[in-house]
């Protein structure tokens, strides 16, 4: 993990409990003889999750459906710190305004963005209800003058509508959706289960999850394409664009694709979690020059 996860070590159950009372019910002591949770309980993952960021981040208020996607903290503010590094190394140290490509219900990389280094956030969501859940969550934390939130009407648009040709931002990032259909999402939920030590054939996403937020027609290759192609047509709005990419085979057709768009660099950030590896893509339209107006 980065140095600055603040989940680098074991979970202090007795501190998120007197932070959060209702994950006491969920807590109990492992053949290890150490505190955990059932990860296979959404609710129990959601209430850690919860807890989390009251405890760590200061969101008093972080309600949503429990049929929407509960994120992962540590991973996802994982994201937020390998991109602050990115900015930094860019000489991008003030003043940020970052984009938030389908920011869901709970709105977390703008809390976590914004908590961790204050900066401030535009986010876009295709689902109306989702959209007005975070927007709540975004007033009752008294945030709204640093998290702007857009509806995007059209499904197939990621950037267009919501990212306007008079704006410039210091960073997109990106989770995409992961899958093709409903049938590979299912596939993939059942072998986590087993994971956990649950063998039944009945599908219960412990992270939870609606359509929009788990999968795409073609998948995460084919969202990552159509973001990249968008981007090319906003090449001086934006210093670095990123997402989150789950699968390594889509990385070198990435890569390909944009440079045929023109891109000017290309970057791979590894995200180390235990024993689960990602990696973040970051590219850039920009040439020297004008990355250098962008930091004087």
């Amino acid at each position: 993990m980065h140095k600055n996860n603040k989940h680098s070590k074991d979970y202090n159950f007795k501190e998120l409990i007197a932070n959060f009372p209702q994950l006491a019910e969920f807590v109990f002591e492992s053949k290890y003889a150490k505190n955990t949770i059932d990860f296979a309980n959404p609710k129990a993952v959601k209430y850690l999750n919860s807890a989390l960021l009251k405890t760590h981040y200061g969101i008093d208020y972080w309600k949503f459906p429990d049929e929407n996607l509960c994120p992962p903290i540590p991973g996802r503010v994982e994201y937020v710190h390998l991109l602050n590094d990115l900015l930094k190394a860019s000489g991008l140290k003030k003043d940020i305004t970052v984009f938030d490509i389908g920011t869901g219900a709970t709105c977390i990389y703008p809390l976590l963005g914004h908590k961790e280094y204050n900066w401030n956030f535009i986010a876009s969501e295709i689902d109306k209800k989702a959209l007005e859940n975070a927007k709540l969550i975004v007033e009752k934390n008294s945030l709204s003058k640093h998290i702007e939130l857009r509806f995007q009407d059209d499904p197939q648009s990621i950037l267009n509508g919501v990212l306007l040709p008079s704006e410039h931002i210091s960073a997109v990032l990106c989770n995409p959706p992961f899958y093709k259909n409903e049938a590979e999402a299912n596939e993939n939920t059942l072998l986590k289960q087993k994971g956990l030590g649950k063998q039944t054939d009945k599908v219960a996403r412990n992270f939870s999850g609606t359509a929009k937020e788990l999968w795409y027609p073609g998948g995460e290759k084919a969202f990552v394409h159509n973001y990249l192609y968008q981007s090319s047509l906003l090449k001086t709005n934006c210093f670095w664009y990123t997402c989150l990419v789950s699968k390594t085979q889509h990385v070198l057709s990435m890569e390909a694709s944009l440079k045929k768009l023109g891109v000017t660099d290309f970057k791979i950030l590894q995200l180390s979690l235990g024993n689960k590896i990602s990696r973040v893509v970051a590219w850039t339209f920009l040439t020297e020059d004008e990355q250098k107006e962008w930091t004087s």
